[in-house]
């Protein structure tokens, strides 16, 4: 387990503090990458990465994971934080908090996808693909 409190806000990787319901409401209704996702769904997301929680006085407030095989790469994703708590720096504190990870050192590779959020996650290191038609995708569905 990782943990750190930064302003009375604690950060961890316990999925056991995860608060499946604030997850799964954010990603279903509010996010514009997972509308109307099932609940199924997001367990199975969670099972499957190394989770952050971010805590106010025992309320998740916002989540990110990774799903990484732990030695060459990572796909960093559902990052969020609650509409009422951002403008407070929280969202650089829980990219800092996950560049950090043990788990998450020495990878060759990270990479995530983002509609609105590139100034974020250039302040650490992310740019936008160098060759990009070495990418390649399946899109099995657009449901959410």
């Amino acid at each position: 387990m990782y943990e750190t409190i930064i302003n009375d806000h604690l950060f961890s990787s316990d999925k056991t503090k995860l608060q499946l319901d604030v997850i799964h409401n954010y990603l279903s209704k509010e996010s514009y990458w997972a509308q109307n996702m099932p609940i199924e769904l997001v367990k199975k997301s969670i099972e499957g990465s190394i989770c952050f929680g971010v805590y106010l006085k025992d309320k998740q407030i916002g989540y990110a994971r990774v799903v990484t095989d732990g030695a060459t790469f990572g796909y960093l994703a559902d990052v969020f934080i609650l509409e009422a708590y951002r403008g407070k720096g929280l969202s650089k504190q829980l990219m800092q908090f996950i560049m950090a990870h043990p788990d998450l050192q020495g990878l060759r590779r990270m990479m995530l996808a983002t509609k609105d959020a590139q100034g974020l996650y250039k302040q650490f290191g992310f740019t936008a693909l160098a060759m990009p038609e070495r990418i390649m995708e399946i899109k099995f569905f657009d449901k959410y």
